[in-house]
C-alpha cells in the first residue's frame, strides 16, 4: 500500500512520520510532481496537478472538516473524499464559541474600556432566558456547541437540513424553518458547511430577522468566510441593528490589513484559530478509516464521507 502526502502550506514529516509508524509494512512519502501512483492520500488543500496524476486514488483524507476547497477540484473518477469528523475541533469550538458569548453577554468588552479609562463601572445583570442562541448547523462540530452553549443556561435553539434530536436543543430544520429559527435567536452561530445554499446566508436579509427584527443581534462565524456578506454587516452594526460579531473566517484569508472590521468597535477578529487540527487524534481517525477500506469493508457507512451533492 501507498500513502501519500500532500499539504499545501503545512509541514508535512510529522504527518508522514505518524502514518508510517502505524502501517510501517506500507510506503508513505509526501507528494512531488511525477510521484508514483498512491492508494490512499492524506490533504490540505491539494493542487490539481496532484489529483490528476493520481487517478488511481482510492481515498482522499482531508485533514479538516471544510472541504470546500476540494470540492472545486477535478476528482478522480472513484475517489472517495473523507473529512476528519472531530480529531479535537469540537471541544476547542466550543470553548471558541462560549468565549465570545459569554464575552459579549456579561459585556467584558465594555468593562474592557472602562478599566483602559479608569472607570469603575457597573452594569446591571442580563437575562439568560433574553439571550437564546441559534447554531446554523448540527453536525459533529455543531452539536458539541450547541451542548456547551446549553450548560450555561442560554436557551439553545438549532437549525440543519434534517430534523435533529438533541436534549436540550429545539431543532429547526429546512429552508421552510429558517425564518423562525431566526426570529427565535438573539446570537447567531454559524457552524454550517459551505454550499451552494448557504453561501451568504449571513446577509441583510437574514440578519435583520434575528431576535424577532429587534435590535440586538449578536453573530459569531466560525464556520466559513463565504456565508457572510461583508458589506452587509458593518452597515447595520453602525446602525444598531447588530450589537456586535466575533469573526474569525474570512472570505479573504489572511485579512487584509487594510479591512474594515479590524478596526470596527464593535467586531471581534481572530486569525482562523476557533479550531485546529490536532495532529495525533487525526491522524488516529485516518488511519482507523484507512484500515477498514484495505481490510474490505469499502466506503459505504463509514463517517466523515462526503456528499458531493450536498457537498459536505
Amino acid at each position: 500500500m501507498h500513502i501519500t502526502v500532500c499539504l499545501t502550506d503545512l509541514k508535512p514529516d510529522a504527518w508522514v512520520s505518524g502514518l508510517q509508524h502505524e502501517f510501517p509494512e506500507a510506503h508513505v512519502s509526501v507528494w512531488q510532481p511525477g510521484a508514483p501512483p498512491a492508494d490512499h492520500a492524506v490533504v490540505w488543500s491539494p493542487p490539481q496537478r496532484m489529483l490528476d496524476e493520481q487517478p488511481g486514488l482510492r481515498g482522499l483524507f482531508n485533514i479538516g472538516a471544510g472541504v470546500d476547497a476540494l470540492l472545486k477540484l477535478r476528482m478522480p473518477l472513484h475517489t472517495r473524499i473523507v473529512r476528519v469528523e472531530d480529531a479535537g475541533m469540537a471541544v476547542q469550538m466550543a470553548e471558541y464559541v462560549c468565549h465570545a458569548l459569554i464575552r459579549h453577554f456579561r459585556e467584558f468588552d465594555a468593562y474592557e474600556v472602562d478599566a483602559r479609562q479608569g472607570s469603575w463601572g457597573y452594569r446591571a445583570p442580563r437575562l439568560r432566558s433574553q439571550f437564546p442562541v441559534g447554531v446554523m448547523g448540527l453536525g459533529v462540530l455543531g452539536e458539541r456547541v450547541a451542548k456547551a452553549v446549553a450548560q450555561f443556561d442560554f436557551p439553545v435553539n438549532g437549525w440543519s437540513r434534517s430534523p435533529k434530536d438533541i436534549a436540550g436543543i429545539r431543532s429547526f430544520a429546512g429552508h421552510q424553518s429558517l425564518d423562525a429559527f431566526l426570529a427565535e435567536s438573539r446570537v447567531l452561530v454559524c457552524l454550517l458547511p459551505v454550499t451552494p445554499d448557504t453561501r451568504g446566508i449571513l446577509r441583510r436579509e437574514t440578519l435583520t430577522k434575528l431576535n424577532g427584527g429587534a435590535p440586538g443581534g449578536y453573530v459569531i462565524n466560525v464556520a466559513r468566510g463565504a456565508h457572510l456578506v461583508e458589506a452587509d454587516l458593518i452597515p447595520l452594526l453602525d446602525a444598531g441593528q447588530l450589537d456586535g460579531a466575533t469573526l474569525d473566517v474570512f472570505e479573504t484569508e489572511p485579512l487584509p490589513a487594510d479591512h474594515p472590521f479590524w478596526r470596527h468597535p464593535k467586531i471581534t477578529v481572530t486569525p482562523h484559530a476557533s479550531a485546529r487540527t490536532l495532529r495525533e487524534e487525526s491522524i488516529a481517525q485516518i488511519v482507523s478509516k484507512i484500515r477498514a477500506v484495505e481490510g474490505g469493508a469499502g466506503f459505504d457507512g463509514m463517517a466523515g464521507v462526503v456528499d458531493l451533492e450536498r457537498g459536505y
